[in-house]
């Protein structure tokens, strides 16, 4: 298995987790209150999993390497495209977080509205965001570099 294979894996146990993301918003708008110690898990999940395992391998070697040798379009695709979506993804957790505060000091319509925009704001960028992955970033990487590296 490749590194970009292992990427991909990575992003099957994401998507998995987004599902049950959906399914905890989708529980307050039936009418349940908040499980905030879980969405709380969710949050611990993202900047564990997600964003530190994930992201940071993603970051630190596969688009710090695009950039070096890509030149202008690694640069504009990495820089202003996939590192402008990991950090909106830590600000939906950041905000996430805060919601949640100020459901558990104060339950409020307010809060949970905080609570499901930002969890399901998450799981909506992220979606999108690693079928841009898996579709174009890695298969452009595969394609324009990274095989040569194989060869080598």
């Amino acid at each position: 298995m490749n590194s970009v294979e292992i990427l991909v894996k990575e992003h099957d146990n994401i998507l998995a987790f987004l599902g049950a993301v959906k399914n905890a918003c989708l529980n307050i708008i039936e009418g349940q209150e908040p499980d905030t110690g879980d969405f709380r898990k969710m949050i611990d999940f993202v900047r564990n999993y997600a964003d530190g395992h994930h992201h940071g391998k993603e970051e630190k070697f596969l688009f710090d390497h695009m950039v070096k040798e890509l030149g202008k379009i690694g640069k504009n695709l990495i820089t202003h495209g996939m590192m402008v979506e990991h950090d909106l993804g830590r600000l939906y957790m950041s905000d996430l977080e805060k919601a949640l505060d100020s459901y558990d000091e104060k339950p409020s319509t307010e809060a949970k509205l905080g609570i499901i925009s930002n969890a399901a704001g998450y799981a909506s960028l992220l979606e999108r965001h690693i079928e841009k992955e898996n579709t174009l970033v890695f298969k452009y990487a595969e394609k324009t570099f990274l095989r040569s590296l194989w060869i080598k």
